[in-house]
């Protein structure tokens, strides 16, 4: 994490104590573990979270 990012990740701490949920943090490369591509199951619906070649996400129903 860059110095730039750690107000803003401080903030959206306090913001989800305040509501008592502090979310979980990931990297993308344990999310991806070295591949390109990750399908996500949400509510019966699956996701799929690509990574493109920029360094970009896009995720597609």
């Amino acid at each position: 994490m860059s110095e730039s990012d750690k107000p803003q990740q401080r903030q959206m701490q306090s913001k989800h104590a305040q509501i008592g949920a502090i979310p979980h943090i990931y990297s993308s490369d344990q999310i991806f573990a070295g591949a390109r591509e990750v399908f996500i199951d949400h509510q019966g619906e699956r996701y799929r979270l690509q990574r493109t070649s920029k360094g970009k996400l896009i995720l597609t129903k």
